[in-house]
């Protein structure tokens, strides 16, 4: 009896780590095209990310003299942030991504 608790045990043991290794694997795969996704404004200019995205919600200059467009949304209740950062030539130079899926 105890060799088929210990079994039982461990086979959900098992299953647990592996459904948390599928939920990390679905959420790597999220990331990597939400990252693709906002990739092809690198380079381009702020009118164009303004044209594809709409009016930013916040914009302000951050302390490198940078300009920060601020995309706020929110997917089931999850709040999602994105941040353009735009330099003196008005291109694209970096985003950072946070709760969007």
């Amino acid at each position: 009896m105890s060799k088929l608790k210990s079994a039982v045990g461990l086979l959900i043991i098992m299953f647990f780590f592996s459904g948390c290794q599928t939920v990390k694997e679905k959420t790597d795969a999220i990331v990597e095209k939400e990252n693709e996704k906002l990739s092809q404004f690198l380079g381009k200019s702020a009118s164009e990310l303004k044209m594809e995205l709409g009016k930013p919600d916040e914009d302000f200059k951050n302390a490198k003299g940078n300009f920060e467009l601020i995309y706020n949304s929110k997917k089931y209740l999850v709040p999602c942030e994105r941040r353009f950062e735009i330099n003196s030539d008005n291109i694209v130079i970096g985003f950072v991504s946070n709760g969007c899926f």
